[in-house]
């Protein structure tokens, strides 16, 4: 096991030009996740075009994108950790939006699937290799608050996309909202190519056993999958993104579908939502990693494991509201709740493994949680809204939502189990 300690005399981490790297890289994500929840976003006007069902959507979003962005994500972190991270993360940049431009063209469900799993395949470049470069701009004890700030890149760029996608396809078309993002992330991966340093692989870090440049794959794979702490996060976590993305998928749709939202209200009201909620979620969870994990370890798991705990009942009240003020405004609390997972998980991830492994451990871990929470959530959730919708129910959409309370229960007890293995791998069994 590696444990991450502060190099003496190491180079200021808050540098300038760490934040400048790590402004830059957030924006990529934004960018990452913009178009990869773009579709969700535009779910109803395409839907209306294509002629799509619930369970069509479901796959595009979910499994058919999942597949291809998880599984190349291993290749692709072997690769990055072998050579520069900062050119992987510039070319999968403009791999991803050329592809979403391509969504833009498509004229029928085979050639937006085919886009999709394009996009999924330039995505696979993007995180790991970034969660690997932050980690080596910041030392230990600031990663959690870095890593906090670069994962607002999901909310910012889920509410970028909801009001600029939803007042595009309000204004013009759905087509256009797609083309003009892909031009925007081509530009981006040039910038990021001409002004992003590759880092010193742990520069910022004195770890205990001996740090080499090239960590061999299988080894590091046996490892991820061996050690009980980081198979328990990518599980936990991965529940928790069956809940984060099914719903992600579906909330536009459902709460124009159900609720009776408009384009434009959708585009104001449910992005400021998302920006504030989903961002002060994730960063406020970064910021109570680098304050309670110092005392006690076990932090990484309970605090996302108390979030839920708080955020179900909530939720529930959310898919029962009978109109979208009400609705809108009984989901800020769990639409902050839920993602207080990600900060944690990757901040241990990446805290627990040798510099040399960070991007592996990171696409591991994206692995893992990405193909049960983005493969298997939004894929569930639109297969069940079908089969509510032929038999016979009202409003299927909203049963299908019912039935992601469960899994709130199956990610809480994941959690709480990666607390026990933190205690007993640190020693501290109580």
């Amino acid at each position: 096991m590696a444990t991450i300690a502060p190099a003496a005399g190491a180079a200021p981490p808050t540098s300038r030009r760490a934040w400048f790297v790590l402004a830059i890289l957030c924006f990529v994500y934004v960018l990452n996740f913009l178009d990869r929840q773009l579709l969700a976003i535009l779910a109803k006007p395409i839907r209306d075009e294509l002629g799509l069902t619930h369970g069509q959507i479901g796959l595009i979003s979910g499994l058919y994108f999942a597949l291809f962005y998880c599984v190349l994500s291993i290749p692709v972190a072997w690769f990055a950790d072998r050579s520069n991270r900062v050119r992987v993360v510039a070319f999968a940049c403009a791999l991803w939006s050329a592809a979403t431009a391509a969504c833009g063209l498509a004229g029928n469900y085979g050639q937006l699937a085919g886009a999709r799993m394009l996009v999924g395949v330039g995505e696979a470049g993007g995180v790991p290799p970034s969660y690997a470069i932050i980690s080596d701009y910041f030392r230990p004890g600031t990663r959690g608050t870095a890593l906090g700030l670069y994962n607002l890149g999901p909310p910012i760029g889920n509410a970028l996309g909801v009001a600029f996608g939803a007042s595009i396809a309000a204004a013009y078309s759905w087509r256009d909202a797609f083309m003009v993002l892909g031009i925007v992330g081509v530009a981006t991966a040039v910038i990021v190519f001409l002004t992003v340093r590759e880092p010193k692989r742990g520069g910022l870090d004195v770890a205990t056993i001996t740090v080499v440049e090239r960590a061999p794959f299988w080894p590091t794979f046996r490892m991820f999958f061996t050690r009980r702490v980081l198979l328990l996060t990518a599980l936990a976590t991965g529940a928790n993104q069956f809940i984060t993305y099914a719903a992600a998928n579906f909330t536009t749709l459902f709460l124009m579908e159900e609720k009776g939202m408009t384009l434009n209200e959708v585009a104001i009201w449910y992005a400021l939502l998302v920006l504030v909620s989903m961002g002060g979620g994730i960063f406020i969870a970064g910021r109570m990693v680098d304050r309670f994990v110092p005392r006690d370890r076990r932090a990484y798991a309970y605090i996302p494991a108390f979030a839920l705990i708080v955020a179900a009942p909530f939720f529930a009240g959310f898919i029962a509201a009978p109109g979208w003020p009400l609705a809108m405004l009984l989901l800020i609390l769990p639409m902050g709740l839920n993602y207080f997972y990600l900060s944690p998980a990757v901040a241990l991830v990446q805290e627990s493994v040798a510099p040399a492994q960070r991007v592996m451990a990171g696409a591991l871990l994206l692995l893992v949680m990405n193909l049960i929470g983005l493969g298997l959530g939004p894929t569930y959730l639109g297969a069940a809204s079908d089969w509510f919708g032929t038999a016979g129910y009202a409003r299927p959409l909203q049963m299908a939502f019912y039935t992601l309370l469960p899994f709130y229960a199956v990610a809480v007890l994941l959690f709480f189990a990666l607390g026990r293995a933190i205690a007993k791998e640190t020693g501290d069994v109580q």
